[in-house]
């Protein structure tokens, strides 16, 4: 749509004004967004660093309590190993002399 001007010459609607007309509100709103543009770019990579670190350290904490559970279930075994009644058993008889009490040398105490 093409629309006349004052001295008489038809000029385009969509038409902008040279760069050196451009007002100086319009070049402070083209830099306030141009750094505003620049600051979420670096906020995007420090957010993407920290992603990645912090992925980094769940992975070594997430080994680490796969290896604490191995040591767990290794250490689980080896007490009930060690608390079985039969080592019991067998360790008092051999290495304490231990033996069942025979019956009758049981003295009952009453109450």
């Amino acid at each position: 749509m093409a629309a006349q001007g004052s001295s008489g010459k038809l000029r385009s609607a969509a038409a902008q004004p040279p760069a050196s007309q451009v007002g100086r509100g319009e070049r402070l709103a083209l830099a306030c967004a141009m750094t505003a543009v620049v600051a979420s770019a670096f906020a995007v990579i420090h957010s993407s660093h920290a992603c990645r670190q912090l992925y980094a350290e769940l992975q070594g904490l997430e080994a680490d309590q796969w290896y604490l559970q191995e040591d767990y279930s290794r250490l689980l075994l080896e007490q009930s190993t060690w608390a079985s009644h039969y080592r019991v058993e067998k360790v008092a008889t051999a290495e304490l002399g231990m033996q069942p009490p025979i019956i009758e040398e049981q003295k009952v105490v009453a109450p």
